[in-house]
């Protein structure tokens, strides 16, 4: 069986084969099974040859090779403002921006710009410290380069604030992260959530640590560049096998993405970010209910490295009403208990809303079970407090299960007289 080998080798961004080279290997590997001996060993040979087309650096800044200096650094800056992946979604815009960048390093340093015009990307090979197969081997990093000219504005890019906020062919020093969002549990009771409140909450989250101003740094230490990544934050993991060389980049093991080494601070530990609690103002608008959940931006965890900070989500539930009122979207809902008398005969009686207490008329004759409804007496609709849902209230009628003798007596009077009316009803139609 054939042996793998792994080495490492820093670098900033993805390096993979070309496709003539994935064409040379699938050829190899179609092969493999039919050779012996010394062809086998010289098909393994072919496959591990890398070969690279050579790239056209004028051509990708867009000058004569008589540029001087001050045109090439013009074009530069005018084509990485252009290509630049944070401000250009086309999907290959980040590999022109690490070769305009490229170009200009070459064609900026007399050095490699000589050698580069007498021998190509060959004579740099050795001059660069070896460009191996990969893209960006002996390249810096071209997110580096770019802040050297347009700045860093706080570690997240040239334009604003816009570029360098977590984009993976960045550095980790130039990578800015948004901060987590937090989570508050608020209970309500029933008619605050009915009709909104002013709540003050005291919320736990991370912040801006300050003896190290959310660095992460020790005060009075200093960060220093990774010297497994080169600061870039990746590593190239090389992987030699019988079909050839293969490379992915992984983050690196030794900074951790970041790109540097420092002494952490004692204070957060190195994050940067500390637990406090601050006390927040809140508005609850009319209408919510159990299950609702607010938005509160920018009052969750603070990022880090100069990252825009997560929002607040306040998870709303809702204590019962002490009457008993319920409430089902915007109809709230609940029981009047009345005599039977008072069915026959109707009656008014005392129901309790959510705008306080109020008299129901209720009519002769009324069924157990009905319903009778107050318009507007419910919900306000939420984002719409003038529309308000209903008040239903729904009648119980009771059957004493005892009876006094008097009440006994009234109640025999009155089947008789209903006994009498349904006999006078039915002699009409004897004969």
């Amino acid at each position: 069986m054939a042996s793998c080998s792994t080495s490492y080798a820093s670098s900033s961004s993805w390096s993979g084969l070309s496709s003539r080279q994935s064409s040379a290997m699938g050829g190899s590997f179609a092969g493999a099974f039919h050779l012996h001996g010394s062809r086998r060993a010289q098909a393994q040979r072919r496959a591990s040859h890398v070969v690279r087309a050579d790239v056209d650096y004028y051509s990708v800044l867009g000058v004569d090779k008589s540029a001087d200096k001050k045109a090439i650094k013009q074009a530069y800056r005018q084509k990485a403002r252009k290509y630049h992946p944070d401000v250009n979604k086309d999907p290959g815009a980040e590999e022109t921006f690490k070769q305009i960048s490229n170009a200009y390093e070459v064609l900026s340093d007399d050095q490699k710009k000589s050698l580069y015009d007498r021998y190509g990307e060959a004579g740099l090979k050795n001059g660069m410290g070896g460009m191996g197969g990969s893209d960006m081997g002996g390249f810096n990093n071209p997110f580096d380069l770019f802040e050297q000219f347009f700045g860093s504005a706080g570690g997240r890019g040239g334009f604003g604030g816009g570029f360098g906020s977590g984009f993976g062919g960045a550095g980790g020093r130039s990578r800015a992260q948004q901060g987590e969002d937090e989570k508050y549990e608020l209970k309500l009771d029933f008619l605050d959530a009915v009709f909104g409140a002013n709540k003050e909450i005291d919320v736990s989250r991370l912040e801006s640590c300050g003896p190290c101003t959310g660095s992460g740094i020790k005060s009075g230490t200093s960060a220093t560049t990774c010297g497994t990544c080169g600061g870039s934050g990746q590593v190239v993991q090389a992987v030699r096998t019988p079909l050839g060389v293969f490379q992915q980049v992984m983050q690196c093991p030794t900074c951790d993405g970041v790109g540097e080494e420092s002494t952490p601070c004692n204070t957060c530990g190195g994050d940067g970010r500390v637990r406090n609690s601050k006390k927040i103002s809140l508005r609850v608008p009319a209408g919510v209910d159990a299950g609702s959940r607010l938005r509160v931006r920018g009052e969750g965890n603070v990022g880090r490295k100069g990252g825009e900070p997560g929002d607040l989500y306040v998870f709303i539930s809702v204590k019962p009403h002490p009457a008993g009122l319920r409430r089902e979207g915007t109809t709230i809902h609940s029981e009047v208990e009345i005599s039977f008398v008072d069915a026959i005969l109707g009656t008014t009686s005392k129901v309790t809303t959510v705008d306080g207490p109020v008299d129901l008329r209720i009519p002769a004759g009324t069924q157990p079970g009905t319903t009778l409804v107050m318009g507007k007496r419910g919900v306000p609709r939420l984002g719409q407090d003038s529309v308000r849902g209903d008040h239903q209230v729904h009648v119980r009628v009771t059957i004493p299960q005892r009876l006094s003798k008097e009440e006994t007596k009234l109640v025999e009077e009155l089947r008789q007289l209903q006994d009498n009316k349904s006999s006078k009803r039915s002699g009409i139609f004897s004969f």
